[in-house]
């Protein structure tokens, strides 16, 4: 545990004291406040469910940048490899650096709960979406993280990284839009893997143990991946 507690507290401070960390919250706030402001003005209804997507979709976006750097900077440096020289497990090291990115992803999100607290002042908001909704986001947020963080072990180069985990993202995002046009059962598969598919009942205020599971699996299937990877010679 102290292991633990001392690779997390180093990791966090590499995040915070980077001006890309600040800059990244700078950018979704600026983003994500827009659009409750004109989502509040033209509909004039206390719900949240158009933030809830306009902040997945930036997290999509932003959270490689966050983790490019987690694996392939220490790579590049060769710190890796005195890092892995000590007494420390790769799994430590896996679950320090998750929880460090999980820690700036929560900073992001945090400023944001300021928006129910308003819908909540000037009306009557239903609170089951807004709670599902922020479940969606902490869920798909811990599987884009741990999906960065396993690509970010496989390379030295942070573009690399960063390139390779946005393109996927992108691509299980949107992936269920080809179901359309393909023959049973390919078509369920695809939807099965679709993070959209698996993200909106969050963010229209149903939450299913399937979609869960789903983010949960993949968050864990992405970490184990990570290990395994540090563990390659």
């Amino acid at each position: 545990m102290n292991v633990f507690v001392a690779l997390f507290d180093k990791e966090v401070r590499g995040l915070f004291l980077q001006p890309i960390a600040w800059v990244l919250m700078t950018v979704f706030l600026l983003v994500v406040g827009y659009t409750f402001a004109t989502s509040l003005a033209l509909t004039k209804t206390a719900a949240l469910s158009q933030v809830i997507f306009q902040a997945s979709t930036v997290l999509l976006l932003l959270i490689p940048l966050i983790s490019m750097r987690l694996l392939a900077e220490e790579r590049r440096h060769g710190t890796l490899e005195m890092l892995l020289a000590t007494p420390v497990r790769e799994y430590q090291i896996v679950l320090a650096k998750f929880a460090a990115s999980m820690t700036l992803t929560l900073a992001l999100l945090a400023p944001t709960l300021v928006y129910p607290l308003v819908l909540a002042w000037f009306g009557q908001p239903e609170w089951g979406p807004i709670y599902s909704g922020y479940s969606g986001l902490l869920l798909l947020a811990a599987f884009l993280n741990a999906l960065g963080l396993a690509l970010s072990a496989l390379t030295a180069n942070q573009v690399v990284a960063a390139t390779l985990t946005l393109g996927i993202s992108l691509l299980l995002w949107m992936i269920d839009s080809l179901a359309a046009v393909l023959p049973p059962p390919w078509d369920g598969l695809l939807i099965h893997v679709s993070l959209l598919a698996h993200f909106t009942p969050f963010a229209t205020g149903a939450m299913y143990l399937s979609d869960a599971g789903f983010f949960i699996t993949g968050t864990l299937l992405a970490l184990f991946c990570a290990v395994r990877a540090l563990a390659r010679p």
